[in-house]
């Protein structure tokens, strides 16, 4: 059988990664996949270095510095998109499906913003769209998600799928360092880009639990309703005080599917730090390390841990994909799993709800006077918003101050009260400042 030839879009860190695994394992993911898979032609870029990279390490393929080249050569069957963003990769993956190949990114804010149109694109010219290294790097939870978990009802997923920010929260945990001073570390070890925004605010991880709650639920793809909050504001203190309550902060992709009348059944689509009991698992996940948490009904909580990044993790799943278009692409196309777990035709218009009617647990921290009748104050203002207290801690004043800080959970309250209860103590005369806020999850 001929060997299927593959054009590979850009050789930054992952497209290294995933020539160097291919050649290396070139003849086991042959047997895998029943026939050859080659590179035959890669696309790289002068202005950084890697063009020349390129030229030297990938003999026997032909390599050039105009993509659309490969994207438009009849010989290529599958365009292997490694460029990123969601400018120039946008037009190169559409223009590879329009010219009847088939794709596979690992390039996750391409989908969640645009993956509705590519899988339309896709599905009408009868070629594959494969991700899996678009999400958590190395870890294959959208196969889990796609196939492996297929005959459950997906109630919640909940991830720490941000290697940088994990890596930033843990270092902060064990060292008690700012966020500042940590960040300058992960940038100096290379976990952290020089500008870091869409790791530290949580850009990066809304477009990967983007991705995964539309195959959880079978939704279109709904990046501009998601919430994203980041790490920035998190301080040495917050995090202490959460260990003494037997808590850890991560920072969390959740998507959850809430039942209840029609006016307020949706889907929960958020990103930011939370408060996790430390006897589980997934509040255990150090480092630049990635884990995600899968609630089906039938089959109970399943967690999938691994690398989230790096050239070769991510290669992996690359590589995996390929494997799976080449075991496909000689199948009907009606007979293919789909791009997001659902036929198209059965894609669900079950809403997204907004943050402020999100139900969780709430960690507050509050700075007061020292005196009698705070403590009252406070609880009275919560209760007028239908919120209970689970625990309450009162930290002592040091000495030659009068202002100590008052840290309290609450159970489970919607958002929009607490928020109000918040605006209200705030703006009594004992509380100094603005309270933070952080959302517990029990992931029961």
């Amino acid at each position: 059988m001929k060997p299927l030839k593959v054009g590979l879009l850009g050789f930054g860190t992952v497209g290294g990664g995933v020539w160097r695994v291919l050649q290396r394992n070139q003849s086991e993911i042959s047997r895998r996949a029943g026939r050859e898979i080659i590179i035959t032609h890669v696309a790289a870029r002068a202005a950084d270095g890697s063009l020349e990279r390129a030229k030297a390490e990938c003999v026997g393929a032909i390599v050039v510095d105009d993509a659309e080249k490969i994207v438009r050569d009849p010989s290529i069957d599958i365009v292997c998109e490694l460029i990123g963003g969601t400018t120039i990769a946008r037009t190169l993956t559409l223009d590879a499906i329009a010219h009847g190949k088939h794709v596979v990114t690992a390039n996750k804010a391409l989908l969640a913003h645009y993956g509705t149109e590519i899988f339309a694109a896709a599905h009408a010219k009868g070629v594959m769209v494969a991700f899996e290294a678009a999400v958590a790097g190395g870890i294959p939870i959208i196969k889990a998600l796609r196939e492996g978990l297929s005959a459950n009802r997906i109630e919640w997923i909940a991830g720490i799928i941000n290697g940088t920010s994990n890596f930033i929260l843990s270092t902060m945990r064990e060292t008690g360092a700012s966020f500042e001073e940590v960040l300058k570390e992960a940038q100096r070890l290379g976990y952290a880009e020089a500008d870091p925004t869409f790791d530290v605010e949580g850009i990066d991880a809304a477009h990967k639990i983007t991705i995964m709650a539309s195959i959880a639920f079978g939704i279109p793809m709904q990046f501009d309703k998601a919430y994203a909050e980041g790490i920035t504001k998190l301080t040495r203190a917050d995090i202490r005080y959460a260990e003494e309550l037997g808590y850890r902060i991560k920072l969390l992709g959740i998507t959850r599917r809430v039942n209840g009348t029609v006016a307020d059944r949706g889907i929960e689509l958020r990103v930011h730090p939370t408060l996790i009991p430390e006897k589980r698992l997934i509040a255990n996940v150090e480092g630049a390390m990635n884990a995600v948490l899968v609630k089906g009904d039938a089959v109970g909580p399943t967690l999938y841990y691994g690398a989230g990044a790096g050239s070769e993790p991510t290669a992996s799943a690359v590589i995996a994909d390929l494997v799976d278009v080449t075991r496909m692409h000689t199948a009907d196309p009606e007979h293919r799993v789909p791009h997001l777990a659902f036929k198209p035709d059965q894609l669900s218009a079950i809403p997204i709800l907004p943050i402020s009617e999100v139900k969780s647990g709430y960690y507050l921290r509050l700075r007061v006077l020292d005196q009698p009748g705070v403590l009252a104050d406070i609880t009275r203002i919560l209760a007028d918003h239908s919120i209970s207290i689970e625990a309450l801690l009162q930290k002592e004043a040091t000495e030659g101050e009068d202002e100590v800080d008052i840290i309290v959970l609450t159970h489970d309250a919607i958002e929009k009260e607490v928020r109000g209860a918040l605006k209200k103590i705030e703006a009594l005369g004992s509380v100094k400042g603005e309270g933070i806020i952080i959302r517990i999850e029990g992931l029961h």
